[in-house]
């Protein structure tokens, strides 16, 4: 890869998971990376891949107020972001009834509030520019549901919205939108990463303790490759014309083609009642 191919990339959350699966992937593939880490060893883990083309920033994605200053420093110090990855993210298990409300809180600041944050501090720079890719890694539980991750699945649903939007708001300034949705993937999201609600209702036993357990077993043994889906990003980040939504994952693609056509029979089976409340 030719200096003139390489672009930078501005990846949130690369210290495991799909994050530093995506950062080492663009490493090889001869780009630089600006990753957010939390901590000193993080920094010094994730510069030591590539000590000329991994630069780490020291950045929590729910303290707001560095945000901005931090994307100023990388386009001041290291160049012009060509690509903004919102990689950064949990997953929270648990009812909705017995899952306190500041956990809901803490699981959209880093979600969805993060991200935003993120984007809306890159964009004057690629804005000014007339180029740029933004990158929102949602899930395809940004399209499907299942009980137990509420809070998560309105987070996901969120982002895929603002995506979209955003999209249409930044076509006309050659700023690329796309949201990613992952199906389940060998990452550690339903392992370590994942915050879990304690139980107190009895009456949802019998509905919600197969499904924590069920999850808990397959962690570690899902179908997805976090390196086949760094190598799709790249596929996507060189297209021409990339799409505002991408699934990855066979069962993301199966899940939410059934979802789709069990919304599309739902809409047809109350299609007069729907029309019924238009005047005249």
């Amino acid at each position: 890869m030719s200096s003139k191919d390489s672009k930078l990339f501005l990846i949130t959350g690369v210290s495991s998971g799909f994050g530093r699966a995506f950062a080492e992937a663009a490493l090889v593939a001869g780009h630089c990376v600006a990753g957010t880490v939390r901590d000193a060893d993080g920094k010094a883990r994730f510069e030591a891949i590539s000590p000329e083309r991994a630069k780490a920033v020291l950045l929590d994605v729910t303290d707001f107020g560095a945000i901005e200053p931090a994307v100023a420093g990388i386009e001041a110090e290291i160049g012009p972001i060509d690509v903004l990855i919102n990689n950064a993210g949990y997953g929270h298990e648990g009812t909705l009834e017995e899952s306190p409300l500041d956990e809901m809180r803490r699981q959209f600041d880093v979600n969805v509030f993060g991200a935003v944050a993120m984007i809306k501090a890159v964009l004057p720079f690629m804005r000014r520019r007339g180029v740029g890719h933004i990158i929102n890694i949602t899930s395809m539980g940004g399209f499907i549901t299942m009980p137990g991750i509420a809070y998560y699945c309105g987070s996901k649903f969120a982002l895929e919205g603002i995506s979209e939007v955003l999209a249409k708001e930044v076509k006309g300034f050659g700023i690329d939108v796309t949201a990613v949705a992952p199906g389940s993937f060998r990452t550690d999201w339903a392992g370590r990463s994942m915050v879990r609600s304690g139980r107190s209702i009895a009456d949802y036993d019998e509905l919600f303790d197969p499904i924590r357990k069920a999850r808990e077993q397959k962690s570690g043994n899902q179908a997805g490759d976090p390196h086949k889906a760094a190598a799709a990003i790249l596929a996507l980040v060189a297209s021409k014309n990339p799409p505002v939504h991408l699934l990855l994952g066979t069962d993301a693609l199966n899940l939410v083609r059934e979802k789709l056509a069990v919304f599309s029979e739902e809409i047809a089976v109350w299609e007069d009642l729907t029309r019924s409340t238009d005047f005249g």
